[in-house]
């Protein structure tokens, strides 16, 4: 054998050892790349979790925020439904006090028209009475019947026949238009002075 075969198989040998010692650092620094690059994945993946999370209870607080601004407005509208049943009730009170009121008007001036009816035919009455007794005592006109004195003497007949009396106990004085004056406007009592 030549001397240089073991040089050559150490050589051989430190050759491989070498190989694969390049091989193992290769794969190594592979291995390295691969975890930076997971490393880097991992803390982008941790980034966007914490994002979410702080997305996720933002929107807690806006759910938590609308669900009490819903509850405060669903208060809110049952209240005020409650209020406009309170009016409606109130509109239809005053609408029936009102429409009782108008009714009790109504009745009223209803009366009040049956009495001035009532008033005007015993005033014609009065007045066709006067007349019948002037003409029985062949007795001068002392006031026009469309004077608004008729109305007084039709509201006072005992002072109206005192008056036609009178005509008849002194016929041959005509009475003065100023006597109408002195009719005495109180309750139809007739002065004897």
């Amino acid at each position: 054998m030549s001397p240089y075969v073991p040089r050559t198989r150490a050589a051989a040998a430190l050759r491989v050892k070498q190989i694969a010692l390049d091989n193992q650092d290769r794969t190594i620094r592979r291995l390295r790349a691969q975890l930076a690059t997971e490393r880097r994945g991992l803390a982008a993946t941790k980034k966007e979790l914490e994002e979410t999370q702080v997305a996720l209870e933002a929107s807690h607080k806006v759910i938590a925020g609308l669900t009490e601004i819903g509850l405060s407005m669903s208060k809110k509208i049952e209240k005020m439904k409650v209020k406009k049943q309170q009016v409606r009730a109130n509109h239809v009170e005053c609408h029936q006090k009102f429409q009782a009121r108008i009714h009790e008007a109504e009745d009223s001036m209803q009366a009040q028209h049956l009495i001035i009816e009532a008033l005007v035919d015993e005033k014609d009455s009065l007045i066709q009475t006067i007349h019948g007794l002037q003409e029985a005592n062949n007795a001068p006109a002392p006031f026009d019947v469309s004077d608004n004195s008729l109305l007084l003497l039709a509201t006072t007949p005992l002072i109206a026949l005192h008056r036609i009396n009178e005509w008849e106990e002194e016929p041959e004085e005509e009475p003065e238009e100023e006597e109408i004056g002195d009719i005495p406007l109180g309750e139809g009592e007739i002065d004897d002075e």
